[in-house]
């Protein structure tokens, strides 16, 4: 009788996985680290004012605004820096390590802590009871940050309904969500098989 190889949920995208993550999905994550330093700067440049005001028919010119909100909400400490810091902040107080050291401006922290976790994704991935909340964020603001940097638009977020009654806001690529109403864990298939959420009348 062969023995049918054992299989439990990946930690960052709950599907079937015969190890505690999978390779893809970690790599996934170690990449989008490696490539937080360089947004941050890239950013940098969606900060600049547009050189064009809008042309009213009176003739007057409206200045534009200054630069864009949400890079400078990204760049500003708090941003990138503070989604990076905090889990490294995270992963320290976990293991009983010293303090995150001092390392100066806001660029030299998003490297050090994005290099940190780097070094750590290992551990994260198999022992960090919220490895896939890490990997959701870490995600999400990658993907924002390279939006603001390519003008692309953000995926579309579509309703669907839990049977406790709750409506779930999901992209076509959620890679998984908890119902906040019956703490139900949706991987990627169920939660897109869910029925949409019926609008309600104003």
């Amino acid at each position: 009788m062969i023995e049918t190889p054992q299989s439990w949920p990946c930690t960052l995208c709950l599907k079937p996985s015969r190890d505690t993550v999978h390779a893809s999905c970690r790599q996934h994550v170690y990449e989008d680290l490696a490539e937080l330093p360089a947004l941050y700067r890239q950013l940098g440049d969606a900060l600049q004012p547009s050189r064009r005001g809008d042309q009213t028919r009176g003739g007057t010119r409206t200045a534009p605004l200054p630069c864009s909100l949400d890079a400078l909400d990204l760049r500003a400490r708090g941003g990138i820096q503070g989604v990076l810091t905090s889990w490294e902040d995270d992963v320290r107080d976990t293991l009983d390590w010293e303090e995150r050291p001092f390392r100066g401006s806001i660029q030299q922290d998003v490297d050090g802590a994005a290099a940190f976790l780097q070094n750590q994704l290992a551990w994260i991935c198999d022992s960090h009871p919220a490895a896939k909340e890490l990997g959701d964020e870490i995600r999400q603001i990658a993907g924002q940050a390279r939006r603001l940097i390519t003008g692309e638009r953000p995926a579309r977020r579509i309703p669907v309904a839990c049977p406790c009654g709750q409506v779930l806001r999901v992209t076509l690529d959620t890679p998984g969500v908890r119902c906040g109403g019956c703490e139900t864990q949706y991987g990627h298939a169920d939660v897109l098989r869910l029925p949409m959420a019926q609008r309600t009348a104003a």
